[in-house]
């Protein structure tokens, strides 16, 4: 497998994990602050971005994890954004001792509407994948629009997560599928109590992907990590406001 791992800096080392749909240029616009203070690792996912997919098996997070492990620092800060702070969290929960910090940044452990648990609605999802057969390119258009929705700076924020994403290979449709699915179907609840590294959480007030009455309820699942929440930013809070969002990490990291 071919995994694309970009470093910047020098310092402890950072591993930046991307959402889904993305790539690693998604931290761009982080990567000078964060950079200052850490040797930040930005790795692509298997399948987004320059990194190839090996997988035929249907993937889980564990598959993830061991693709990603052998190229990562022997110990490291771990932070992952959406579907990547689920990948950081097994991270986090199979090595425990290469793990210097774990932070999530608008992650869920379980990001579907359930019963009384706060997430996606479900359909969304499903339409999502539907979607995907058709035009995968617009099914990324829409995905980014939800993103930044409720944001003050929305439209500016999609244009640049735009150019950002899309100056890299785009995702085989076969890796989009199966990374949505995981992000269907993922549950980390019952495991967050397990998480023995300092855990930050961090998030955006006006996310609709990670509704904000969700934190209350991870808040008693992690009762030994903190968090945190960005009054301005909804799904993006590193894009939104990125000098809070660099502050916080790295006060957090250097602790």
């Amino acid at each position: 497998m071919s995994l694309s791992i970009q470093c910047h800096g020098a310092g402890t080392p950072l591993v930046v994990i991307h959402g889904w749909g993305m790539n690693s240029n998604i931290w761009q616009p982080v990567i000078p602050s964060l950079s200052d203070k850490h040797r930040v690792y930005s790795v692509d996912l298997p399948g987004f971005g320059d990194s190839s997919w090996p997988f035929e098996e249907a993937v889980n997070l564990e598959i993830l994890v061991d693709a990603i492990t052998p190229a990562l620092p022997e110990k490291c800060h771990v932070m992952g954004w959406s579907l990547g702070g689920l990948v950081a969290t097994q991270f986090a929960l199979k090595h425990p001792n290469r793990t210097l910090s774990l932070t999530t940044v608008a992650s869920s452990p379980h990001f579907v509407e359930l019963d009384s648990w706060p997430g996606i609605k479900p359909n969304v999802l499903e339409q999502f994948q539907r979607q995907l057969d058709s035009d995968f390119r617009k099914t990324i258009e829409r995905f980014l629009a939800i993103q930044a929705m409720g944001s003050s700076d929305a439209k500016a924020q999609i244009k640049l997560v735009r150019e950002l994403i899309f100056s890299k290979p785009t995702p085989e449709q076969k890796v989009l599928k199966e990374t949505l699915r995981l992000l269907q179907e993922c549950d980390l609840r019952k495991q967050l109590a397990n998480i023995e590294v300092p855990f930050l959480r961090l998030y955006g007030r006006l996310d609709s992907l990670v509704p904000e009455r969700a934190i209350t309820n991870i808040d008693a699942l992690a009762p030994q990590s903190t968090s945190f929440t960005f009054n301005k930013s909804s799904h993006a809070p590193f894009l939104s406001e990125p000098g809070d969002f660099c502050r916080i990490l790295t006060e957090f990291t250097q602790r």
